[in-house]
């Protein structure tokens, strides 16, 4: 417990320090400096597949504790491989739910910034991009009103993970293309998103 106490203080402090973009970049590269990097070990992208499953191409968009409980485990083992990775995306997600929760709007440019971060490390460790980090960086992209580099994330998602919900939800919204729509109504109503969105 008092592991996890330090790392949420971790967490926050980075979180009000980390306003800039190079300050990110600066404090990602202090993380992974101490990283014990793996290419190896799935276990981080596993995680954040995980996490994507469980919480955005699920029915619902309630976390699982066993999740919850992977994620903590992960984090607050200084010998988990590619822990900067699995650092950075917990930073992503402290900066969003903390600025929901008070109803302040997202630092897009901290968005951007982190989602590019994240993609290129994942790809350079894992030689592949999580399909979280498509629809986080498509979210972070439209906040910053980056449109066009938005839909195209989505476009590059959709060819690697042509099944993700969240995905095609984007791309329907950008697009209004009926297939998608059809697609969306037909096999995944029930969807969170899907309602969220009022596709009918």
């Amino acid at each position: 417990m008092k592991k996890l106490a330090l790392l949420l203080l971790f967490l926050l402090s980075a979180h009000f320090f980390a306003q800039s973009t190079e300050t990110i970049r600066t404090l990602f590269q202090k993380m992974k400096k101490g990283a014990n990097i793996d290419r190896n070990d799935k276990a981080v992208y596993n995680l954040l597949d995980e996490f994507y499953n469980k919480s955005l191409q699920a029915h619902n968009d309630e976390m699982a504790s066993e999740t919850v409980e992977k994620i903590q485990m992960l984090a607050s083992d200084k010998n988990t491989k590619n822990l900067h990775i699995l650092m950075l995306f917990l930073m992503y997600q402290q900066h969003i739910s903390q600025t929901a929760m008070v109803g302040k709007p997202s630092n897009s440019e901290f968005q951007i910034e982190t989602m590019r971060l994240l993609e290129d490390e994942t790809k350079d460790v894992y030689g592949k991009i999580p399909v979280i980090i498509y629809i986080y960086k498509y979210e972070a992209l439209e906040s910053g009103k980056e449109e066009d580099q938005a839909r195209t994330t989505v476009a590059q998602g959709l060819k690697e993970y042509p099944d993700s919900v969240p995905l095609k939800v984007y791309s329907y919204l950008n697009t209004k293309n009926e297939a998608i729509k059809n697609d969306l109504i037909k096999n995944h109503a029930n969807h969170w998103m899907v309602k969220q969105f009022e596709i009918q």
